[in-house]
């Protein structure tokens, strides 16, 4: 009996071990940089949406570069997502409050994406946290817009540009 249940262990450690190296062998990234800027116009205290920045996907050419397609993808998420000051260069984030950031695409669907409730002080990068949300229809589409909302929590004198750096796990199916 302790030799048949020691061999189904070791079968089931085996069997999930080899989907987990396939999921592996099917999985990849993909990064893209926008630039988001926050004018020195922008209201203090109230969290407001900033201006749009549409996206070309490209999306076919990269899952042909990964040997997969559209139709075989299965899971996409963002897997990191960092703010880094891009211009003023002595410029840090204690002016920001909070921050969240939206995918959204031509058919007027909206998820958000990534949100910091309490920006850290005195930091040139921030690290947001994902949702975890499900974002195949944005990345296999040929477009998506990124849309940012935020709470400034001081006045700023001068347009502030970030760099947000995104990275989406792509995990696609065999066949």
């Amino acid at each position: 009996m302790k030799k048949i249940l020691l061999a189904v262990l070791v079968l089931l450690t085996f069997i999930g071990t080899s989907c987990d190296k396939v999921d592996d062998l099917l999985t990849f990234y993909i990064n893209q940089e926008e630039t988001i800027t926050i004018e020195s116009t922008f209201p203090i205290g109230v969290v407001t949406p900033l201006s749009p920045i549409p996206v070309k996907t490209n999306s076919s050419e990269t899952f042909k570069n990964n040997k997969t397609r559209a139709e075989l993808v299965k899971d996409v998420s963002l897997n990191k997502l960092t703010l880094t000051i891009a211009d003023p260069a002595d410029e840090n984030f204690d002016f920001l409050r909070s921050i969240e950031i939206y995918l959204s695409n031509d058919k007027g669907e909206e998820t958000r994406i990534a949100y910091l409730d309490e920006v850290p002080k005195g930091v040139k990068a921030i690290e947001l946290k994902s949702t975890n949300a499900k974002l195949d229809k944005y990345i296999k589409g040929e477009t998506y817009t990124v849309k940012t909302r935020a709470a400034i929590a001081k006045p700023i004198t001068r347009d502030v540009a970030i760099k947000a750096a995104m990275r989406f796990k792509v995990t696609a199916d065999p066949i």
